[in-house]
């Protein structure tokens, strides 16, 4: 569908929930259903114009200076070259225009697609100006002369590092550039454009002699063409003996005509581009175009694909059928396989069927050594699939099944006996690793899978009897490296292929415990085993900030093999006044010893390694910011430190600005950090009006919280972005942004909601009026997403706000009744819970002027634009102040430039008119249809 069916499904959705919400209405007060006249019109105000205005606004200029900014012109390098001589680098021009933002598009199960251009939306509006690189040795910079209004992104280099590839972006396709870094003259290498709906990059061989990607393919059918009549009902049915947990997504196919539709956008070519054959002659005919293009199989419904570092196989993941209506386009089936350059298919590496989200009260049971490790941590078949770095087919991890019948309430813990006791399980006791219901361990392996990739060709090359994760080799593919993790207690070990029976402990540890904590097994630059798809290991780290979690990368160790590195970082336990370090250290694979041959400075700032040159000569580029300077980075090299780059803090009146940090105490006893922005020059004593931002989490205990804040970093930059409320510090307000724990037993923290929301405001506003910081008579909240939730929240169960600011909120929990952020209950499990969580039906005990925006296009679970409307239109009813902004195409967050500005002018205006002078907010006017 166009993107101006959008709002048609919108209407459909709202349609639907007012039906749910109906059955509440009951709830509120009979005014909410009654009509006025609507008074005389009072003089219209400055602030009433803004805030009226139909048309984009835009804010004052201390307001559109720092919103404007150009932030983006600071680079940080990292994107290195294989000789290490350069670093490549994008540069962007700003936020997105609205001329830009609105192009058509299409909206599929969650897939937005440009269809124009026959790319994903996001390669339209997120793309680039220009591309340059920059000296490692001394910063100097060199670019890539562009064709007049080029849009650019992918910037890649080429394995040698002798040239650089990219995607143009013109209005009516997307093409592969390339251009030799000797000359950096640019040449278009494509004639067919790329088919960038689902595959939204391409990758150089090894060899660097061909790039692949996916093209539109020969012979393209024209487009499905809607039916000029509807052809019947849309459909949905469920058997009740499935249930379905699913969220509340927002964006779902619900026609046969949108089936064929993304079957066509997504259906491409793969091929290989011989770049030296198109570059020789640039006036080619399009019949020697296709000599430098060799197709890859047939064309198919390609999500990613993979070469082999000898380039002679191909990773391809294919989307499968069926579709669904209930359930957007990343839960839909798909097959990861081996090809062959000529595109046979000659093995199949793992198959997901279509997810409906039904609960499988028949899977397998958790093993107990797999830890709390996300996702992958219960995966069962193949893991970690990735190409061998040295070109000897594939590798991966696979645990052994269990047995017909296993309990699958058997729970993972216990097993201290694992590996003779070497394992993670036998790294120490306490907390959640005891007293857990026992299930029998099931061995782990380690594949090497060679051609042709026969279904039982596949060679163990190593055991464990503890779950395993984060399998890498040495450069020579002689050790493997992997971690073990039972509960929090961990175990990175080391084991060499020729000698299995060993294994080496690089680190033992408890992965909460950040004081004692390793830090990360480095990987080496430009050695990764593919991973540009289909599920494989992303490339090493440029300087291995390594220890990526899809297993194949190459680990660095020291010029001897004899050792490996770890980085990481060292935190004080009293982290708002002394901030961190970090470090690497040498580890001698056979012994564990450890010497530490790299730690940062912490007189006022912050130090790390962003990238390793040479880890043996000390050889790094090092990042150093501090509370007040902006990240610069150097070449640091035998006690010399040459500056690279020369970043401008664009705002430092703001990044100067006056800042407290201070814990407060609740009644009950439970502390909780606060940070408060001041103006400039700010006098102390001087009470403010205050503008409160906020976004709860949940929290078990004290402790579980506390180990949040011992992370804390208080040497970092300020991170300035479009939407960073400390720039009201500019218009005189404090802008205090307190944590928000809510606390409670596991899976039970929102039943303390309502209470500790209430008592978290006001023991901060009480701190705020004993330091004399805040006039507790001129304050404001605000919050998005769950902070706006618990923005309406605060306003309609405290009395404390003048006025409120929310956005892309869901203020009903009945809509969202299968569960919502870290709620696991659904509604019928907990209904007093999301009753009494649902702003909505407590509109009439509103105080203050609450202001809402919301994206038309929002994305996120749970939060459709019909929150708002309805809010809105309940809080119209009850002649509460309000006003409500939605912003066409808009996902869960404005990114368009005149968005941008307009949020920030009715912001002002906003916080102007009912806080910093407060007018007694009047109520609501109501004309017929609820129009004002």
């Amino acid at each position: 569908m166009t993107r101006r069916v959008i709002y048609d499904k919108r209407r459909v959705t709202a349609f639907a929930a007012i039906l749910c919400a109906g059955l509440l209405f009951c709830l509120a007060p009979r005014a909410l259903f009654a009509q006025a006249t609507a008074p005389a019109s009072a003089p219209t105000s400055k602030l009433d114009e803004i805030l009226k205005q139909e048309g984009y606004v835009t804010p004052p200029e201390a307001l559109s200076s720092a919103v404007l900014a150009p932030r983006h012109l600071n680079v940080a390098l990292s994107n290195l070259s294989p000789d290490k001589k350069w670093f490549l680098d994008e540069i962007g021009d700003g936020p997105v225009p609205m001329a830009v933002f609105s192009k058509p598009f299409h909206e599929l199960g969650g897939v937005f697609i440009d269809h124009k251009a026959n790319r994903a939306r996001t390669l339209t509006i997120r793309n680039n100006v220009g591309i340059q690189i920059i000296s490692a040795a001394d910063g100097s910079k060199k670019t890539i002369p562009l064709p007049a209004g080029a849009r650019v992104s992918n910037a890649t280099w080429s394995p040698d590092g002798s040239m650089i590839a990219f995607f143009v972006h013109g209005e009516d396709a997307t093409h592969i550039w390339v251009a030799e870094v000797a000359t950096l003259k640019p040449r278009q290498l494509t004639q067919r454009p790329v088919l960038a709906t689902l595959v939204s990059t391409f990758e150089f061989t090894k060899d660097g002699k061909q790039i692949a990607a996916v093209l539109i393919p020969d012979n393209r059918p024209v487009p499905p063409v809607p039916p000029l009549a509807p052809t019947g009902p849309q459909v949905k049915v469920n058997d009740d003996k499935d249930r379905n947990r699913l969220r509340t997504f927002p964006s779902l196919m619900s026609t046969p005509y949108e089936f064929q539709l993304l079957e066509w956008h997504a259906t491409g070519q793969l091929a290989l581009i011989d770049v030296q054959a198109a570059a020789k002659d640039a006036k080619k005919t399009a019949k020697d175009a296709v000599k430098g293009v060799k197709k890859v199989g047939p064309p198919a419904m390609i999500r990613s694909f993979d070469l082999s570092p000898d380039g002679k196989f191909i990773r391809v993941a294919r989307m499968t059928k069926p579709f669904s209506y209930v359930v957007p386009v990343s839960n839909f089936g798909g097959v990861d396989e081996v090809w062959d350059v000529e595109g046979k298919a000659l093995a199949k590496i793992t198959e997901r069927q279509l997810n409906l989200g039904v609960q499988d009260d028949n899977a397998p049971p958790p093993d107990p050594g797999a830890g709390p490790g996300g996702g992958q941590a219960q995966q069962q078949g193949k893991r970690e699939v990735a190409w061998r770095a040295d070109g000897q087919g594939l590798t991966y991890l696979e645990q052994e099944p269990p047995p017909p019948g296993a309990a699958r309430d058997a729970a993972g813990g216990g097993g201290r006996g694992a590996g003779g006791g070497r394992g993670a399980a036998a790294a120490g006791a306490g907390g959640d690793d005891q007293e857990r219901p026992q299930a029998a361990r099931r061995p782990d392996r380690v594949y090497q899978w060679l051609p042709p990739f026969e279904e039982k060709g596949a060679k163990v090359i190593y055991e464990s009897n503890t779950r395993m994760s984060n399998h890498r080799y040495s450069p020579d593919m002689q050790v493997l490296f992997a971690t073990e993790r039972a509960g929090q207690n961990t175990v990175e070990f080391a084991v060499y292929l020729n000698e299995t029976s060993k294994r080496y402990t690089l680190a033992r540890y408890r992965a909460d415990d950040i004081y004692a904590n390793p830090g990360t097994l480095l990987n080496a630059r430009g050695a990764g085993a593919g991973g540009r798809g289909a599920g494989g290991a992303p490339p090493a780290g440029a300087g291995g900030r390594g220890g990526g979690g899809a297993g194949g990368g190459i680990v660095q160790v020291s010029a001897d093999a004899t050792a490996v590195f770890f980085q990481g970082t060292v935190y004080d336990k009293n982290p708002m006044e002394i901030g961190p370090k970090t470090f690497i250290d040498r580890v001698a694979i056979k012994t564990g010893e450890k010497k530490r041959i790299w730690e940062s400075d912490n007189n006022g700032v912050f130090e790390r390694v962003a990238t390793v040159l040479d880890i043996d000569s000390g050889r790094f580029i090092v990042s150093r910011e501090s509370a007040t300077e902006v990240a610069q980075q150097y070449l640091v090299e035998g006690g010399k430190r040459t500056p690279l780059t020369q970043n401008q803090d664009y705002t430092p009146d703001l990044s100067k600005a006056p800042k407290e940090r201070f814990i407060v105490e609740r009644p009950d006893g439970f502390k909780f950090r606060v940070t408060v922005t001041l103006p400039p020059g700010y006098q102390k004593g001087t009470r403010l009006p205050a503008l409160f931002w906020f976004y709860p989490r949940e929290f078990t205990n004290q402790e579980e919280y506390d180990r949040g804040i011992r992370t804390l970093n208080k040497n970092e930059f300020p991170n300035f972005g479009t939407r960073s409320m400390q720039y009201f510090v500019r218009l005189g307000y404090a802008v205090v942004e307190p944590d928000a724990p809510i606390v409670g037993p596991q899976g039970q923290m929102n039943n303390n909601y309502e209470h500790d929301l209430r008592n978290n405001l006001a023991a901060v506003i009480d701190e705020l009026d004993r330091r004399a910081i805040a006039d507790r008579n001129r304050l404001a909240i605000g919050g998005h997403s769950y902070g706006a939730f618990s923005t309406v929240n605060a306003m309609v169960h405290t009395p404390f706000f003048k006025a409120g600011i929310a956005g892309d909120g869901a203020y009903n929990r009945t809509l969202t009744p299968i569960g919502f952020q870290s709620e696991r209950r659904d509604l019928w499990e907990a209904p007093q819970v999301y009753l009494a969580m649902s702003p909505f039906l407590y509109a009439n005990n509103l105080t203050g002027a609450l202001l809402m925006y919301h994206g038309l296009g929002d994305q996120n679970v749970g939060t459709d634009p019909t929150n708002s409307m309805r809010l809105f239109h309940a809080l119209n009813g009850l002649g509460k102040t309000t006003a409500m902004y939605l912003y066409p195409l808009e996902d869960h967050g404005p990114a368009a430039k005149e968005t941008l500005l307009d949020l920030w002018a009715r912001w002002a205006a906003w916080l102007e008119k009912y806080v910093k002078d407060p007018q007694k907010p009047a109520p609501a006017e109501k004309v017929e249809g609820g129009r004002r």
